[in-house]
Parts: C-alpha cells; sequence; structure tokens
C-alpha cells in the first residue's frame, strides 16, 4: 500500500514539473522580429525643420516622400528665411536649418555642421507690364546696371536701364526685408557683399516679393527659380517677366540669356552659364554632426531624395557633389 501511495505520488511530482514547464515556455517574449527593411527596428520620431523659402517648397516633398517609406517619421517644416533657420538651429529650437547662401566662419565656430544637397538660382524679375520690357528683353540688362540700381542707386528711371532719357518712369526697388539667401546671393552678384548692402524697399518673404512686382509694373525685384516658374506648366508665372542678363556684354540679350520656360533655366543653371552667384547651392545644417534619424533622412536626400528635384525646380546634385556631401557625413 505504502508502495502504491509512493508510486502515484511519484507520478503526480513528474505532471506537476512539467505542466510548470509548458507553462513557462508559452510566456517567454519571441525574439524580436525583422521589419520588411531588414533591421530590427523601424525608423521612427519627429524631425523639425525651419529655414529657407526657396528650400521650403522641395523640403515638404522630401518630407511627404521620406514618409510613404517610414510612416512612423514625423516632420514639422516651417519656412520663415535663411536667417530664421540659421538661428533656429544654433539655438537647438529644430534639428535641422534650411540654408539657402553659403555658411559663415562664425556659424560653423558656433557648432554647425552643413552639407550641399541641391542647386538653386536667383533671377531678378519685372512686371510683364513694365513700360519699357520689350526693350529689356532685346537688350537685357548688366551687371553694371543692376549695380547702379541695387548697390550704388546711380541709376533711378526705366530709361536709364534702356538708355533712352525720354522715358522717366521711376525704378521702384524691391529687397528682402527677413534675413535671405536669395537676397545675399542677388546683394552679392550686384557687386555687394551681404544683403545690407542693397537698396529697395524691404517685403518679408518669397510669396510676398512675386506678389509686390506682380502688382507693381514698374518694381524690380529677385525670386528664387522655382517659385517664378509655374512648375505644372513650365511657363513663367503669369505677368512675371525676367530680364535677361547680359552676360557676356555685347548689348544684346542673346537666346542663351533668355528665359521664359523653366527647362531653359534648369539647364542654364545645371551646366553654369547662369553665373554664381546668383545661382547658389542649398544647405542642410545641424547643431552639430548629424545622428540618427537626422543623419538617415540627409543622407536619403543625398541618395533616393536627389530623384525628385527636377519636377520641383531644382538641380540635382552632379555625382561628385554628392558624394562629397556624403563622405563629409561619414567623416
Amino acid at each position: 500500500m505504502r508502495k502504491q501511495t509512493l508510486t502515484w505520488l511519484s507520478l503526480f511530482l513528474v505532471m506537476a514539473v512539467t505542466l510548470s514547464a509548458c507553462g513557462t515556455a508559452g510566456s517567454v517574449e519571441p525574439a524580436p522580429a525583422e521589419s520588411e527593411a531588414g533591421t530590427s527596428s523601424e525608423l521612427s520620431g519627429t524631425l523639425s525643420i525651419s529655414g529657407a523659402f526657396a528650400l521650403y517648397p522641395m523640403m515638404t516633398v522630401w518630407a511627404e516622400e521620406f514618409t510613404k517609406i517610414h510612416p512612423n517619421v514625423q516632420f514639422d517644416v516651417q519656412g520663415g528665411g535663411a536667417g530664421k533657420g540659421m538661428t533656429d538651429t544654433i539655438a537647438g529650437a529644430v534639428d535641422i536649418g534650411m540654408i539657402s547662401r553659403s555658411i559663415k566662419e562664425e556659424e560653423t565656430a558656433q557648432g554647425i555642421f552643413w552639407v550641399s544637397v541641391t542647386k538653386d538660382a536667383v533671377f531678378p524679375i519685372i512686371n510683364a507690364e513694365n513700360p519699357v520690357a520689350a526693350q529689356i528683353l532685346e537688350k537685357g540688362i548688366s551687371q553694371e546696371v543692376f549695380n547702379k540700381i541695387y548697390i550704388t542707386g546711380e541709376i533711378t528711371t526705366w530709361g536709364e536701364v534702356v538708355g533712352d532719357p525720354s522715358i522717366t518712369d521711376k525704378i521702384n526697388v524691391f529687397t528682402r526685408s527677413d534675413a535671405s539667401g536669395a537676397a545675399e546671393q542677388w546683394a552679392k552678384y550686384a557687386g555687394g557683399e551681404a544683403q545690407e548692402d542693397l537698396l529697395g524697399i524691404g517685403v518679408n518673404g518669397e510669396p510676398a516679393m512675386l506678389d509686390t512686382i506682380l502688382k507693381d509694373p514698374l518694381g524690380i525685384g529677385f525670386g528664387n527659380l522655382n517659385s517664378i516658374f509655374d512648375l505644372s506648366g513650365g511657363g513663367l508665372v503669369p505677368g512675371i517677366v525676367i530680364p535677361p542678363i547680359d552676360i557676356n556684354e555685347n548689348g544684346a540679350a542673346d537666346a542663351e540669356e533668355i528665359y521664359t520656360v523653366k527647362e531653359d533655366a534648369f539647364s542654364a543653371v545645371a551646366n553654369g552659364t547662369y553665373p554664381s552667384p546668383p545661382s547658389r547651392f542649398e544647405n542642410l545644417a545641424t547643431l552639430g554632426k548629424p545622428e540618427g534619424l537626422e543623419l538617415e533622412f540627409i543622407k536619403w536626400i543625398l541618395t533616393d531624395g536627389q530623384q525628385y528635384l527636377e519636377a520641383a525646380g531644382f538641380v540635382p546634385l552632379t555625382p561628385e557633389q554628392q558624394a562629397e556631401s556624403l563622405a563629409k557625413l561619414e567623416q
């Protein structure tokens, strides 16, 4: 009887141990599964970006396309001008600054790291109803004349621009009131050193500049390639004319100096026919070398993201320029 009792007790203990082991195995967490991208964790988080109006429309495209690949990444993208982008980045208020000008030594001294991501250009603009628009399209405007309009103030009438003293219509000169990469590039082309050297009435932001010229037949201003062309149709925004820059100073607007459709302007910037300045590289800046999500996003912009540039009115980097920016990230 005692032997039978022990046998049943032994069977009970074996069953208890077995059930306990089964229960423990069922509670073990499975190993992390790899994502579809082949990594152990998907990108996630929020990137805050501010800065140049010139780069803003492109950044919204990049953000949208990147989110399609990484749906757990969110973006907060704001314009405000290159100056705001730099100030926000230095202050740590945003992750990435959009800077449509060269980076200054005093900014790198404050910890700013930057890479070029695309090329763009600034163009002079006038109203299509300008009283001497036909003569300007025939003769063009030389760099010296732009200097005397925007820097020295020696030329004040449209008659002086085309060499006809009988025309006394005053030139209404407009510049940017916000810290602007476009204004800095235009100042350098016109013979100044900084945005502050430009004469004219200040308007705040790229959209305001375009609207101001559209409303003023006597006005002259400047705008970025992607804002003065209707990207869907390829022509200039109705009511706007680009006065040809007489690059070779022969007193005539040659065919390669006239831009009425996006493709012509785009090609001139890409092949270097259009002068630099006012063509320029667009840059992204971070406080310190980018890491994590910032780094992955910028690397994507420099590789897969380049395919979206042309449709948005921007010039992609050459393979050499891409390699240079990528190498800088990896140093």
